[in-house]
């Protein structure tokens, strides 16, 4: 996804659909790519974004002398925040072929959305050749940073870029020089193009990129959202079990009965710390099981069979004190 033509074949493809009341049964193939690839489970943090990122576009589209405000999702890993980047890139994308639908027979002649993915240990030029590759601009070996930053703000404004997605932005350091160097060069952009900047990364408000002077000024533009472990009660609100509803309505299992899951729920959150991401493997990873066996239904036993992801089986393995 992180060329236009992958960006946009993810973004056009029509999303798994729920099974429907009515609907002739699916094949045991076709409910294993189902539960492999699986629905997105609207979460408060996909909301928020969605929300947010509707209201900055507007509001930046007629800013001209100042970049226009960002947003950063921040959270630990497994908590979804790629996932929601995705979807609300998605749905921007979408609305935007809706409205600027190509003439028959025409190549896509506008990008609306950028995804890129910041490289590890990342240099201003390392960063911007991203930018470059997104939309296949050519770089050659002898350009210097500043040519290829011309060449990205000039196609990026002609493709017509309203959103641009930055995804690792936790693997930049302005600390240190060639960091340093990266985070300025993201500044300019933000000030070049165009287009609403969404930033998403690991734990970003202990990282460096909120500290000195560079820092303060991406705070001072960047709205934070926070994907967050789902709390299991916040108020008089359950946002853990509502999400695990969702999930539960979702299954395509034969012998599934509804409701099974959310009376799992304080087990399932136990289990997971509340992370939608470790939630949903661990599920996905029992339904597909339960196809395999021929159990068509998802117990207690089985999802305690399930082997987690590390960060969530490190989470549940008792401390033991001398």
């Amino acid at each position: 996804m992180t060329t236009w033509q992958g960006w946009h074949r993810f973004a056009t493809t029509e999303p798994p659909a729920l099974p429907r009341p009515g609907d002739p049964p699916r094949s045991r193939d076709e409910r294993l790519a189902y539960h492999s690839a699986f629905v997105t489970i609207r979460t408060p943090a996909i909301s928020q974004l969605a929300t947010q990122v509707r209201t900055l576009m507007i509001l930046g589209r007629h800013q001209q002398t100042t970049a226009r405000p960002s947003l950063i999702v921040t959270g630990p890993a497994a908590a979804g925040k790629t996932t929601a980047l995705l979807n609300v890139g998605r749905t921007c994308h979408l609305a935007h072929l809706r409205k600027n639908p190509p003439p028959p027979g025409s190549a896509h002649a506008t990008a609306p959305v950028a995804y890129v993915l910041v490289p590890p240990g990342a240099t201003a030029k390392t960063l911007i050749t991203e930018f470059a590759r997104y939309l296949g601009i050519p770089v050659a070996t002898r350009m210097t940073q500043t040519q290829i930053t011309d060449a990205v703000c000039h196609t990026y404004t002609q493709a017509g870029v309203q959103l641009v997605l930055i995804d690792e932005i936790h693997r930049l350091n302005p600390r240190t020089t060639t960091g340093a160097q990266a985070a300025d060069l993201l500044k300019d952009l933000t000030e070049r193009l165009p287009a609403t900047f969404v930033y998403a990364g690991i734990n970003v408000t202990d990282t460096p990129l909120f500290s000195g002077t560079r820092g303060a000024q991406l705070a001072g533009r960047a709205t934070l959202i926070t994907c967050g472990p789902l709390p299991a009660r916040h108020g008089t609100r359950q946002p853990f079990r509502d999400v695990i509803t969702d999930i539960d309505n979702a299954l395509d299992l034969t012998h599934h009965k509804p409701g099974t899951l959310p009376r799992h729920a304080p087990y399932l959150h136990q289990r997971t710390a509340g992370r939608i991401g470790s939630l949903t493997r661990l599920i996905r990873q029992a339904a597909i099981t339960a196809i395999h066996d021929g159990t068509e239904r998802i117990t207690k036993t089985a999802l305690d069979a399930v082997q987690l992801d590390h960060l969530a089986e490190q989470h549940n393995r008792p401390t033991h004190h001398r």
